[in-house]
């Protein structure tokens, strides 16, 4: 049931043959599932000059044929979905729910994307002399060196992909070599779905060396990034020096702020599925939970017991919440982050074991009493881990969410509009949600600021990176 592996480049589907390659896993259960085949530096020169050659004609393809392309690889996006989500299931360790989830909002991406490409305006300036016209326009940037990640290895590749393919550059993706399945199926869509030669190709192999290669060419004029700060902060730089245009989505640490007056069984409830949602490798998930003093110790109480109620287990099993981490080096960092924690003087509530020998499977936790010296409140932990500590002011709660360089996601749980405004207002984050967690909408930017990086994905912002601004002015 898990697909053939391969490079696509050029329009054509590359196997293994004589490349260098690896294997690829599956973390519930460390069976071996199929060879992901490595680009050599010649498929990865082939890849962007195929891209550049595209991009001749593909810029000025007409935005009603780049439409008709995403609306039909959005309808075989959902026509796939249980297959191809059964596919991220294997590689990924997320539940087999939210991998079709995952496929069917990607494909809302390449249904909204459709609609606004057509929509990509420029303006007229009035002029100072009449016998001026003066013109703004919005061009394609040009070739797109992508990076996207494995935690949500379909949907974070289409978010770029798609807006990329709508402004009418064309792309050369590197996607995640631990769960690659998403990408080549990605690529089948777009290419039953008549996309041109070239437009769209994917690379695999070393990242570092990949990286290096797709940014210092002159061919490729925008980077575009999802993953960690200090891998963002290394290809910024590097892009930089070469002076790329950049779009950087990267880590969070969201501070969750519970003020006195929240419903603290449901807030709680719904806390405990977001923290869990693949097994916490999410950049937006939950993470630094302060409490107002007047319900810690309740809200302390119910969210232990939400935790405690998961269910974990193998994603293709029935009625599973939460799946395995993505490999050893994840597991042991969450583990270590839990022992860190409790050196510190911190609380286990629940969890913090792992729970079998034969898959990265580790209990849901809640550490309480968390002091600020432990790493877990300074370090992204990209797992189900949930580090409480208590507040008394709505001062010490701002004070408490803009400790950190991040600024990616921030949730506030308030029946007051007097609180939420002013909190909402005075959080250091690109996304803020209150009483419930609502980003991942196509009609909505998605993105941080500060370390967690810049541009937006989606919303009407979603092709600014993709665009050069023209003045033309012409009597």
């Amino acid at each position: 049931m898990y697909s053939e592996l391969s490079l696509y480049i050029d329009g054509h589907f590359l196997g293994g043959n004589d490349r260098p390659g690896q294997a690829v896993h599956n973390p519930a259960t460390f069976e071996v599932l199929g060879h992901l085949p490595w680009a050599t530096q010649a498929d990865i020169d082939t890849a962007l000059n195929a891209a550049h050659r595209a991009f001749q004609a593909w810029r000025t393809s007409s935005p009603m044929e780049r439409s008709e392309v995403l609306r039909r690889a959005a309808a075989l996006a959902r026509e796939r979905a249980d297959v191809i989500g059964h596919c991220i299931t294997l590689d990924n360790g997320k539940p087999l729910p939210e991998a079709v989830a995952e496929v069917l909002n990607a494909a809302e991406h390449m249904e909204w994307h459709a609609e606004e490409c057509r929509r990509i305006y420029g303006r007229v300036v009035p002029s100072r002399n009449p016998a001026v016209r003066q013109l703004v326009v919005r061009e394609p940037a040009g070739v797109v060196a992508a990076f996207s990640p494995w935690n949500f290895p379909f949907g974070q590749a289409a978010k770029k992909v798609v807006a990329a393919i709508g402004a009418g550059c064309t792309v050369v993706l590197k996607g995640p070599e631990e769960s690659p399945s998403a990408i080549v199926a990605m690529a089948h869509l777009f290419h039953d779905a008549g996309l041109p030669e070239g437009v769209f190709n994917i690379v695999w192999g070393v990242p570092s060396e990949i990286s290096r290669q797709l940014i210092e060419s002159p061919l490729v004029r925008v980077v575009s990034f999802t993953g960690s700060v200090p891998v963002g902060r290394q290809l910024a730089a590097l892009a930089g020096s070469h002076m790329k245009r950049t779009t950087m989505e990267l880590g969070g640490h969201a501070p969750v702020l519970v003020f006195n007056d929240a419903d603290v069984d449901h807030t709680a409830s719904m806390l405990a599925r977001m923290k869990t949602r693949n097994a916490g490798q999410v950049c937006v998930s939950p993470t630094r939970f302060f409490v107002q003093s007047g319900v810690y110790e309740r809200f302390a109480v119910r969210f232990a017991e939400a935790l405690g109620e998961v269910k974990v287990g193998s994603g293709l099993e029935p009625g599973v919440q939460m799946g395995p981490l993505i490999h050893a080096r994840r597991l042991q960092a969450v583990r270590d982050l839990v022992d860190d924690a409790k050196h510190a003087g911190a609380k286990v509530l629940t969890g913090g074991q792992r729970l079998a020998e034969r898959g990265y499977f580790l209990a849901p936790t809640l550490l309480a009493d968390v002091p600020d010296s432990a790493r877990v409140m300074h370090e992204e932990p990209f797992g189900p881990i949930a580090a409480l500590a208590r507040f008394e002011t709505v001062d010490d709660a701002l004070r408490l969410g803009n400790a950190l360089p991040f600024g990616l996601a921030a949730y506030v749980f308030t029946q007051s509009i007097q609180t939420s405004t002013r909190v909402a207002n005075g959080l250091e984050a690109g996304m803020v949600n209150i009483n419930h967690s609502g980003m991942a909408h196509p009609e909505l930017p998605f993105g941080g600021v500060k370390d967690s990086g810049f541009g937006s994905e989606g919303g009407t912002e979603s092709f600014d990176s993709f665009l050069v601004t023209k003045m033309i002015t012409q009597i």
